[in-house]
């Protein structure tokens, strides 16, 4: 009998967890009554979250959640031998499901790191630290996109990587592979050509459609020497700044955002280029809404000095200039340009 995929574990790990969808569940239910191994390790999650059900996940703070992922990770590493022994040690541990031995949240993350190794899955079991893990993920794939970007630089006589565009191109055309340098992520696309950076650290795992791509992605190579551009919108799920087309006197690098993630304003755009853009009106809802990637919780934020901030405004600096728009206008129609450096705009 073959090994359980981490694909399958993680699946029942979410159904024993009560986060799988219906059409998700159905699929838990079947490969737990036809594989052994799926079944063992549903009762033993079943017998060990039990304790679980009793405690209010949302009263944790956002640094216990923090804690309880670097723990996460630092086991992870661990011998294999060490594992089993902590597990081991897990299961003889008496359990009384809202008893005294779940009487404080460190005895809970500890718990908790350990069954999710134990089922060989590195994600979080509550909702709120898994979160918290596609943060952190998210953050160490922007610290890796700047690094390509350093190293290019070094090879290239400190020139940044760049695509000659004019203003008032649609730059909302990701994807386009003609020879028009039309979208705002071409130079971006030079990193992934030029193996600077890996296709997959410009997709944000926050999302179950762009943890989608990356397995696409990392199942089959891209055509990288007949693409001029990153394959489609799916294959970047971050916002890159679009830069002033006037000449002034820059900010310092550590003022300035280079990338987030991706824009709540132009999630939807038009995969086919013959269609027209469809203008963005911009009411409240647009103006406060925080990014698609972390459930609107916050957005990650990459700075020219190579810094990765989670913020969970839009507004950066002492201007509380909003990274997603543009400075007195309303009507997006993909072809705006800022007027100076200091009003950052990242798009798509």
């Amino acid at each position: 009998m073959s090994p359980l995929s981490n694909q399958h574990q993680q699946l029942i790990f979410d159904y024993c967890l009560g986060l799988t969808s219906q059409q998700e569940s159905t699929q838990a239910e079947g490969l737990i009554s036809s594989d052994k191994q799926a079944s063992e390790i549903h009762s033993s999650l079943e017998t060990t979250l039990s304790p679980l059900k009793s405690i209010e996940t949302e009263s944790c703070p956002d640094y216990l959640a923090e804690r309880t992922v670097l723990r996460l990770n630092n086991m992870a590493r661990s011998s294999q031998q060490k594992l089993e022994e902590l597990i081991a040690a897990e299961q003889r541990r008496e359990v009384f499901a809202g008893g005294r031995l779940w009487h404080n949240f460190g005895q809970l993350a500890a718990a908790v790191a350990i069954i999710v190794i134990a089922v060989g899955i590195w994600f979080a079991p509550l909702n709120f630290a898994r979160q918290k893990y596609w943060q952190h993920q998210c953050r160490m794939q922007l610290s890796s996109v700047f690094k390509g970007i350093d190293n290019y630089i070094g090879d290239h006589n400190n020139e940044a990587p760049a695509i000659a565009t004019a203003a008032g191109e649609p730059w909302w055309k990701v994807g386009y592979q003609g020879k028009e340098n039309y979208s705002n992520t071409r130079h971006m696309w030079l990193l992934v050509k030029d193996n600077y950076v890996e296709p997959a650290d410009f997709i944000c795992p926050g999302t179950k459609e762009g943890r989608a791509v990356r397995r696409v992605i990392k199942a089959a190579p891209i055509d990288m020497i007949n693409t001029n551009d990153f394959p489609g919108r799916e294959y970047i799920r971050y916002s890159v700044r679009i830069s002033c087309d006037k000449a002034e006197k820059r900010q310092p690098p550590s003022r300035k955002v280079l990338m987030a993630d991706l824009n709540p304003l132009f999630e939807k755009l038009p995969k086919n280029f013959t269609n027209s853009f469809k203008e963005v009106r911009v009411d409240k809802e647009l103006l406060t809404a925080n990014s698609i990637n972390h459930q609107r919780q916050g957005q990650n934020v990459l700075f020219c000095d190579g810094a990765v901030k989670f913020v969970k405004m839009r507004h950066i600096g002492i201007l509380e200039d909003d990274i997603f728009t543009l400075r007195g206008t309303k009507v997006y129609k993909g072809v705006e340009v800022p007027s100076s450096e200091a009003d950052a705009f990242l798009a798509p």
